[in-house]
């Protein structure tokens, strides 16, 4: 029955009504904890049911509408990166994309857009949660942080001592000294002109007789009597008992009276290299682990070197997986040119190593077994294929293999699904790089860099921090690595670093403007603050301006 003043209301309709809210409170929470798993790369866990009566729908959640210094540009790349990703389950998506229905989108995946999820505002924190998964083993704990990954390499690279091999001064170049340089001599071996000019004894005007006087290469000249000056060349021998060399352009000649005149004061020992000046022998030129440069072998030429003992580079094979991949010309048909391929074996050099010509598998188990122990590289480097999708073979291809997994799996954006594995005590290492080429590069930052400096007896990478001019939004968990670039400070201002553009994991532009990468903890960081940098092989010694990247 009804009434004026509303619809009859059943007894028990208010419970119902709030239980109802609170069945959706329970909804909204639940679902929070998921998009945060989703977001880190985790799972539900087991057990965990869907309250949404199995239709797939989640209880809506607006995108925060803060923006952070980047926020068009962020928003932009959120957008590309979501496009990039939901194409992933075709064979031509992106570049090396991760086949894994169950992956990150900061390293090219989608899980956190599974159902057409929205992805959390950045920098929101999110909840842990025990249950948390990731690539290769659903039930593993979470994977180290990026600092901690990075110490592992370099400590597995630093297990052996390091071989040396005596190399002649024209193929040295590159590598590291296994021993310190030493001095085989005094440095100059005996006092030197350091100008043409005139060598004098005692107080002047100086007699002299006319003639070619000293040169450079010459064995040893008599005495030089008190007030007597000779004519000395650049790098001769000067004579015992000579008080100074006069330049050239600081002397008058008389030649009709047959003197030497000074045209400003004569300092004793003036213009004169001593003997020993440089260094004296046995005298420690450069320590063992120092990268032979051009200098280096000009100075151990100089202190008498024909061969120097050096640490052999690291031989390095590169294995390039996916069906997906063109080795020339343009995308077609769903296939994508391997950016990877190209990129590697000049990075890696350019870090010291061997390399041999990539090896292109695609999405064989069998083949990629089969490279694996044939190999007797110290380090193999594969791309794509860490993760757990259908034709992501790597992990389990390791485990039948029985090796040693280091580091599986780094807290880090992009590049969460990298690894490092030894495939036997004696055999080689494996880094396990995403497909992705930004991840890729994280990857060979993260692992293959700080291995590769550790086996060539390479000194670490000296950390730094600079300033960044610019609030850089970070992972609420992970630790993200942006491009930047060197920039000079103005008015009297610091020099500082800025953050690119195109840093998606699937993008090359932004790194190919870079000077480094910045290290943004979780949470990220504000304008003006210090950020730690790590440089790369090539990067420029002053600021360059990088034209449309920024």
């Amino acid at each position: 029955m009804t009434g004026s003043d509303g619809p009859h209301r059943e007894p028990g309709s208010d419970v119902r009504a709030a239980g109802s809210a609170s069945e959706r409170a329970r909804e909204e929470e639940e679902w929070a904890v998921e998009q945060a798993l989703a977001l880190v790369g985790g799972s539900s866990g087991p057990g965990r049911s869907d309250r949404s009566g199995g239709s797939g729908e989640r209880p809506s959640r607006s995108r925060d509408p803060r923006a952070p210094w980047d926020s068009r540009d962020s928003r932009d790349e959120d957008l590309n990166a979501r496009r990039s990703n939901d194409s992933h389950t075709g064979p031509g998506s992106a570049p090396h994309a991760d086949r894994s229905s169950g992956s990150d989108p900061c390293d090219g995946r989608d899980s956190d857009l599974r159902d057409g999820r929205a992805a959390p505002a950045p920098g929101r924190e999110q909840p842990s949660h025990p249950d948390r998964a990731f690539p290769g083993d659903p039930g593993k704990t979470p994977p180290p942080s990026w600092d901690r990954a990075r110490a592992v390499a370099a400590r597995a690279g630093r297990g052996g001592a390091p071989a040396t091999i005596r190399l002649p001064l024209d193929r040295a170049l590159g590598h590291v000294l296994a021993e310190a340089l030493g001095a085989l001599t005094d440095l100059p071996s005996f006092d030197t002109s350091a100008m043409d000019g005139w060598a004098v004894a005692g107080p002047g005007p100086w007699a002299f007789e006319a003639g070619a006087g000293l040169l450079a290469g010459r064995g040893p000249a008599a005495a030089l009597p008190d007030g007597t000056a000779v004519r000395i060349a650049t790098g001769a021998r000067v004579p015992p008992e000579t008080t100074a060399v006069i330049r050239s352009e600081h002397a008058h000649v008389d030649e009709a009276r047959g003197l030497l005149h000074a045209r400003r004061s004569v300092v004793t020992g003036q213009d004169i290299r001593p003997r020993g000046q440089e260094c004296r022998s046995g005298e420690q030129l450069v320590p063992a682990g120092t990268v032979v440069t051009p200098a280096v072998l000009g100075l151990a030429a100089a202190a008498g070197y024909d061969a120097l003992p050096v640490v052999p580079r690291p031989r390095v094979d590169i294995l390039v997986l996916g069906d997906e991949l063109l080795n020339a010309g343009l995308p077609h048909d769903g296939l994508i040119r391997d950016a990877l391929g190209p990129m590697l074996g000049p990075w890696l050099r350019a870090l010291g190593a061997e390399v041999s010509g990539p090896r292109r598998l695609g999405d064989d188990a069998g083949a990629l077994r089969d490279a694996l122990t044939s190999s007797d590289a110290d380090l193999i480097v594969t791309t794509g294929g860490t993760a757990a999708g259908p034709v992501d073979h790597v992990h389990p291809v390791l485990d039948a293999l029985g090796t040693e997994l280091l580091v599986d799996g780094v807290a880090v954006r992009p590049g969460h699904p990298m690894l490092l594995a030894r495939l036997s005590p004696d055999g080689p290492y494996l880094v396990g790089l995403p497909g992705n080429p930004l991840a890729a590069v994280s990857g060979l930052l993260t692992l293959a860099e700080p291995l590769l400096a550790g086996i060539a007896g390479r000194p670490a990478q000296d950390p730094y921090r600079a300033l960044v001019h610019a609030e850089v939004h970070g992972h609420p968990h992970d630790t993200r690595l942006v491009p930047v670039v060197h920039r000079p400070g103005r008015a009297g201002g610091r020099d500082h670093v800025a953050p690119l553009r195109y840093n998606g994991p699937a993008m090359l532009r932004g790194i190919a403007a870079a000077d480094g990468l910045a290290v943004v903890p979780p949470g990220g960081v504000r304008s003006g603050t210090e950020v730690e940098i790590l440089d790369l092989p090539w990067a420029p010694a002053t600021p360059w301006t990088e034209g449309c990247f920024t």
